[in-house]
């Protein structure tokens, strides 16, 4: 009796979650090849489904690219945030923050790469959500410093882009050199820098 191979169909999923998994496969060899060197049928063959369906969702290679830009960006913001909100103790808050970026650089999945070492940088499109993250952040820290210093919006806005280069700096170059200073001890030494910095301003005494 003959066997009829049949071709493997990939299973059916709903649309939501057929392009969460589209987004993870591209995360995953965006973050391996780089934009430029990466194929939509290394993307397909890694979600396991065709080419069809991964244009279906994404019309392409460059729209999937800034899906991904657009969701790692957002998953900043909102640890950035987050940290930010989980207290009201300033030194804390800005320790939290330090630790969201470290916490992101730290992800297994390596999605900071997309946000911080973009090979599309020149794009103006990719530009701009890059940039947009930093803005963000910068906005939440910025209420948190106006409230409590007397500083002008202006120099609030120094102070947090202050913040945020050092956290983001020395995460980055935290992980590239091994992680030899154990995590907790990395966020702390700069948590105490940072914290050196912003507690030397002003409170605000307006009343």
């Amino acid at each position: 009796m003959s066997v009829t191979n049949e071709p493997k169909k990939s299973t059916r999923l709903p649309r939501p979650a057929r392009r969460a998994q589209l987004l993870e496969a591209a995360r995953v060899v965006f973050v391996r090849e780089g934009f430029h060197a990466a194929g939509m049928d290394d993307i397909a063959e890694k979600a396991g489904v065709s080419k069809p369906v991964l244009y279906q969702h994404f019309p392409s290679k460059r729209d999937l690219y800034m899906a991904l830009l657009d969701s790692g960006k957002e998953e900043l913001i909102e640890s950035v945030t987050e940290a930010l909100s989980s207290t009201e103790n300033n030194h804390e808050r800005v320790q939290a923050s330090v630790s969201a970026y470290f916490a992101f650089v730290n992800d297994d999945s390596k999605s900071f790469r997309l946000i911080f070492e973009s090979d599309l940088y020149n794009e103006t499109a990719v530009r701009q959500r890059l940039q947009e993250a930093d803005e963000e952040c910068a906005v939440e820290l910025m209420k948190v410093i106006t409230e409590d210093t007397g500083t002008s919006e202006e120099q609030a806005n120094l102070l947090a882009y202050g913040l945020i280069g050092m956290a983001r700096t020395a995460a980055r170059r935290w992980l590239s050199s091994g992680r030899v200073v154990p995590n907790d001890q990395a966020v702390d030494l700069i948590s105490r820098l940072a914290w050196q910095g912003i507690s030397g301003v002003p409170l605000n005494t307006r009343t």
